[in-house]
């Protein structure tokens, strides 16, 4: 089955795919600043240019897409029935890539924690768990 728009509408809707200043991270950056916190974005001099920084506190924020990083849960454990290959393979790497920045950044110092984007849901209990890292 071939794709459902000819390749020039695929590669534009491909392109209107964010990295940077996505809703989810947006909500965990609104989130930290009703609490107080004080943050860095996209530190490109630290491993994986986390999307949050408080330098401060040496913590690293990823937010990451469930689908994006083939997080557990329900919408992140789906693969496109469309180019299965590619889908498999470009999660996988995304996924290595990941974890060797967390790595890579725990040996300089850094707690290293990732906010998943259905944790987004229960706008309480993120509140919660960014008051402990806060606090931590």
């Amino acid at each position: 089955m071939t794709d459902v728009y000819p390749p020039e509408k695929r590669s534009a809707v491909m392109r209107q795919v964010k990295a940077r200043n996505t809703t989810p991270e947006l909500t965990v950056r609104k989130a930290l600043t009703r609490l107080g916190a004080r943050y860095r974005l996209h530190r490109k001099d630290l491993p994986g240019n986390p999307d949050i920084v408080l330098p401060g506190r040496r913590l690293a924020l990823f937010v990451h897409g469930c689908f994006w990083h083939g997080h557990d849960c329900a919408r992140g454990a789906r693969v496109p029935k469309q180019n299965r290959d590619y889908w498999v393979g470009k999660v996988g790497r995304n996924r290595a890539r990941d974890a060797r920045a967390r790595e890579a950044l725990a040996a300089l110092g850094w707690r290293v924690e990732t906010v998943w984007e259905c944790d987004l849901k229960d706008a309480g209990a993120l509140a919660a768990r960014l008051r402990a890292l806060l606090a931590g």
